[in-house]
């Protein structure tokens, strides 16, 4: 058995206790691994619907949790390994507050990734969305990232659910890839990258990043940059912009390689498999965007303020 992955609409809190009590009960009496991760308002009136089954739950806020898409994945995939060979059944409440529209894009992104990154785990997913508070984009998309849907007494397969390669894809579409005239640029001309990471280095800390996210952000350009003097084609170089609160640093070649939707959003079994050091990189900046065109292959890393 794959990965059940199930979205549930609801209006009430009673109607949110109701469903996601009913499926923590049955994933405790089976003697699966019962996991919560909800938001903030519904963890206490959860704990307390759930009070009779309290130490057989693992709790988590939702606040906590969901910070950064891909960093969740992973907490995610270290849950299903911990309690191994149990069964997780987890009731999955996304943050959808404070979020700008491509950080909102991000998190449609990863409830589509959950089809493939946890496919062959044997875990069941009840992902509650209230429809009494969230915004019609983020309502809109339920149905294409999750291939079933749970609405009231009704439970039936999404006829509009989308392959998440396909669904990525589209995620990516509308993306702008221009650079403003003052971005600052550094040729790559040698396999010598020190130049790069201190060219990164030093604009990251004149935008005021924290020493650590300077640091990440230094360490994702020379993978990147290592991974285009591997596989690329020169010239190649890197520009470094700020836009709002983002400090943005590019990496691009003249290579003619035309990335997966999924590229470094699955994470590879270990750290020698094809992908991992783009899987790397995810982890350590707030977003990865991938572009091949007929001027050659760019990868952006953002990292806000």
């Amino acid at each position: 058995m794959g990965l059940t992955h199930r979205a549930l609409l609801y209006d009430e809190r009673s109607d949110f206790l109701a469903a996601t009590g009913a499926f923590l009960r049955q994933a405790v009496e089976v003697g699966g691994a019962a996991v919560a991760v909800v938001r903030p308002d519904n963890l206490g009136p959860l704990r307390e619907e759930m009070a009779g089954y309290r130490d057989a739950i693992e709790f988590y806020d939702s606040a906590e949790f969901y910070r950064h898409p891909v960093r969740t994945l992973k907490a995610y995939l270290e849950l299903v390994d911990r309690v191994s060979p149990l069964r997780v059944h987890a009731v999955a409440e996304p943050v959808w507050d404070g979020h700008d529209a491509r950080q909102r894009l991000e998190w449609q992104r990863y409830e589509s990734l959950i089809n493939v990154v946890f496919a062959g785990s044997d875990a069941s997913s009840l992902c509650p969305y209230d429809r009494s508070t969230l915004p019609g984009d983020v309502l809109d998309q339920v149905r294409l990232t999750h291939p079933v849907v749970v609405d009231g007494a009704d439970e039936s397969t999404s006829d509009a659910y989308l392959d998440p390669a396909c669904y990525s894809a589209a995620r990516d579409r509308n993306r702008r890839h221009d650079r403003p005239a003052d971005a600052e640029y550094l040729p790559i001309e040698s396999a010598d990258l020190q130049p790069l990471r201190l060219f990164v280095a030093t604009r990251a800390n004149a935008h005021e990043l924290t020493p650590a996210a300077a640091q990440n952000l230094v360490t994702a350009a020379n993978e990147v940059a290592a991974n285009a003097l591997a596989h690329g084609a020169p010239p190649m170089g890197a520009w470094v912009w700020t836009s709002g609160d983002e400090i943005v640093c590019e990496i691009g070649d003249h290579g003619h390689w035309r990335p997966h939707p999924l590229t470094g959003f699955v994470p590879p079994k270990s750290a020698l498999d094809t992908g991992f050091g783009l899987w790397s990189v995810r982890l350590l900046v707030d977003l990865v965007e991938l572009r091949g065109g007929w001027d050659g292959t760019f990868v952006r890393l953002r990292v806000r303020r």
